[in-house]
């Protein structure tokens, strides 16, 4: 049996310490950004599970700068147990939906910043202009430069569902223009969308198998308050995962997911105030110690099937 540093997946806290051989946290920040969703450039509503805060609740707050944010939540970490080192996470909203000038203030401010050692940038695939490219090149020269890119789902008709607002042909394109940058990319994913099975959703996982992608992030779904989604479930439209149904799906996307690639979240969390379902998810230590215990009981790992569902196909190297 496969582990990473006693984990049965390759986890950020395994990869953090192979880059900078000590415990790094990551600090949101929300960088006063809007979305092509939002503004009306392609949409006025957001995506269908998006809320108010842009998926950004649990970051810095906008009014204040992003020196003032950081030093604020690194104080807070600090409290609670000895850190030195900090990733600079861009989170709210579309985080370079912006002339590249003005990027550079932000991001700059966060990389001056002492104590940070790196800059993860969540964005869409159709907010990478070629100056905001150059830009993030530049300053991955200096200190590494994530790009973190929400898919959520490789089926189109999922995407039309939830508003995702461009084509997959997009994504990929991206991806490979971030490659070719020497940007590591990170995908984000959400498992239990409304008319998806666990073989569509399992498709997802083998579509990211053959992109040069370097993480993951595996979000369960979650219903919060005030969204369009949260409307078409109050109509009986779907139904959410269960507690049993998720550990089993994250087990199976482990299992065929490339083993190189780095599992940066396997739940997420939805604020409490918001959160209308799964109520099981709030407790996301039950999740992942469920997950370890079933993962060493079944004795399986990540990457434990992925050459079985790459037959026939390209593989990445």
């Amino acid at each position: 049996m496969e582990t990473w540093m006693g984990k049965p997946y390759y986890s950020l806290d395994v990869f953090l310490q192979e880059q900078f051989h000590e415990k790094v946290y990551k600090v949101s920040l929300d960088g006063g950004f809007t979305c092509p969703n939002r503004d009306g450039s392609l949409d006025t509503r957001g995506c269908i599970f998006c809320s108010a805060g842009g998926s950004g609740e649990f970051a810095g707050d906008r009014h204040l700068s992003i020196s003032r944010q950081l030093d604020l939540q690194i104080e807070a970490l600090q409290k609670k147990r000895p850190v030195r080192k900090f990733i600079a996470y861009f989170q709210a909203f579309t985080n370079t939906y912006a002339p590249a000038d003005r990027l550079e203030a932000l991001y700059r401010e966060a990389m001056d910043h002492p104590g940070i050692a790196a800059l993860s940038v969540a964005t869409r695939p159709d907010c990478l202009p070629p100056p905001v490219l150059d830009l993030l090149a530049r300053l991955n020269r200096e200190k590494p430069v994530w790009v973190e890119l929400g898919l959520q789902t490789a089926n189109e008709d999922t995407a039309a569902y939830i508003r995702r607002g461009y084509p997959l042909s997009c994504f990929e394109d991206a991806v490979m223009r971030l490659q070719e940058k020497g940007l590591d990319t990170i995908v984000h994913t959400i498992l239990g969308l409304p008319g998806e099975s666990r073989e569509r959703m399992l498709d997802t996982i083998r579509y990211i198998n053959r992109l040069p992608v370097r993480g993951i992030k595996l979000q369960l779904l979650h219903v919060l308050a005030g969204t369009d989604l949260a409307a078409d479930y109050s109509r009986g439209r779907f139904r959410v995962l269960t507690f049993e149904e998720y550990i089993d799906l994250l087990i199976r996307c482990l299992e065929e997911l490339r083993p190189d690639i780095v599992i940066h979240r396997l739940t997420g969390d939805g604020p409490k105030e918001l959160l209308i379902a799964p109520l099981w998810s709030r407790a996301k230590r039950k999740v992942l110690n469920t997950l370890h215990r079933e993962m060493a009981l079944c004795r399986t790992w990540q990457g434990r099937l992925y050459e079985q569902y790459t037959e026939g196909s390209a593989k990445h190297d």
